[in-house]
């Protein structure tokens, strides 16, 4: 993916989803966890040196699966990409399990699904459709009429 250094920085330094001091591993250094800062801004996920600001890698949670592997330890490998699976081992096993929900709802196609599912829900209830209201005409509606249940 294509993508702008100077946006990207800007975008590490937004206010976190959620943020926190966990160990990781990353796929070309082996299974070495090392601690780091680990920041969840919109669907990226950052990762620090503990005593640096500016981020050593990010991560663009899309087209990838977040995976429990042990009580207190997730995953997160990419679909095209098995074998670049990114390890991180939390103090507890209910850190662990926030951390895997936050990711799992930080992807945009997690926030299209969500989109189409109140539009519908919102739709049902007032017989009006709420995206009529900003403008949006009905081709650019995320292709929302094609995935109506």
């Amino acid at each position: 993916m294509r993508y702008n250094e100077r946006e990207l920085l800007s975008l590490a330094r937004q206010p976190a989803e959620k943020a926190a001091e966990i160990r990781m591993s990353v796929p070309k250094k082996g299974n070495v966890l090392k601690k780091r800062l680990v920041k969840l801004v919109v669907n990226f996920l950052f990762y620090f040196r503990t005593d640096e600001a500016e981020p050593i890698g990010a991560l663009l949670l899309e087209h990838c699966k977040i995976t429990k592997e042990e009580e207190n330890v997730f995953s997160i490998s990419f679909i095209e990409e098995p074998e670049r699976k990114y390890c991180f081992e939390c103090a507890t096993k209910e850190q662990c399990q926030e951390w895997v929900e936050a990711l799992r709802r930080a992807s945009y196609e997690f926030l299209r699904r969500s989109l189409i599912f109140y539009r519908n829900e919102i739709q049902k209830m007032t017989g009006k459709d709420p995206l009529e209201q900003y403008g949006i005409s009905e081709e650019a509606r995320f292709q929302l009429g094609a995935h109506r249940q």
